[in-house]
């Protein structure tokens, strides 16, 4: 499946869940919690406050090389913008990419995320633990602050 069938699938609409593609075009469904779209919306905000020269984007599909990924939120820079507007999904990754880890996530999926979204273009990947533990993760590894946000917390507050 592509991802433009994806999004015109009525079967697919409206669903509680996140959906994704694999490599071989399979969904991938991931239910979501009222903790995770709280967690969600912290980061939004956060971002939004923090960085008033780029925009927030909330299920941010990214097309890598084992299918759509799509990041719960991401950050994109004013020129990420001007060059890629609102493509989706897009053939390259955001400055900024968050994935809040759901129950069903497993530490691997996480570790491969990172991987495609660094690979797509990102400058940096966070993960958000549903605990509110946030690790950043750049091409060089998983740094003790982010570089892109350097005010950003290591924890929310939940």
């Amino acid at each position: 499946m592509e991802w433009s069938q994806a999004m015109e699938d009525p079967a697919l609409k409206n669903l509680p869940y996140k959906i994704e593609l694999n490599r071989w075009g399979k969904v991938v469904l991931s239910p979501a919690s009222n903790r995770h779209g709280w967690i969600q919306s912290e980061l939004s905000g956060f971002l939004r406050e923090h960085r008033k020269d780029g925009m927030v984007i909330t299920e941010c599909s990214v097309a890598t090389s084992k299918g759509v990924k799509v990041a719960d939120v991401a950050w994109g820079s004013g020129e990420f913008f001007r060059r890629n507007e609102f493509e989706t999904p897009y053939q390259e990754a955001p400055d900024l990419c968050i994935e809040i880890v759901s129950p069903s996530n497993v530490p691997q999926e996480m570790e491969e995320k990172v991987e495609l979204y660094l690979a797509k273009g990102a400058e940096e990947v966070w993960i958000c633990e549903e605990s509110g533990r946030i690790t950043f993760h750049a091409h060089r590894g998983i740094e003790p602050v982010s570089r892109l946000f350097p005010h950003a917390p290591n924890r929310l507050e939940i």
